[in-house]
């Protein structure tokens, strides 16, 4: 299987996820919740394919804060992309993602 993780500022520690950092497992996208100035730098993925045992680092892309102050208007909404049927032995764990975006 793939697995995601990211890089910041082409340091060689991965971004950690926290309260506000998230990596999907399930597109490999980067979910910053309240971005702060410390965030503003350079992003690089990088996919791991485990049984081939080889990793692939994508372009950097640079997070940058708005100077006019605007924030994009959101509706409120929830994005959930669960397969039709998920199975899981007993007393496994399971992991579902599910964002709430919204202003």
């Amino acid at each position: 299987g793939l697995s995601y993780t990211w890089i910041f500022n082409n340091s060689t520690l991965y971004v950690q996820e926290d309260g506000r950092r998230f990596v999907s497992q399930e597109t490999g996208n980067l979910c910053i919740a309240k971005v702060e100035p410390s965030d503003v730098g350079n992003y690089t993925c990088v996919v791991t394919n485990s049984k081939a045992e080889q990793s692939v680092q994508g372009p950097p892309t640079p997070l940058t804060l708005r100077s006019d102050g605007v924030m994009g208007e959101y509706e409120p909404k929830i994005e959930v992309r669960f397969p039709e049927t998920t199975y899981a032995a007993k007393g496994s764990s399971v992991k579902l993602e599910c964002f709430a975006l919204g202003k």
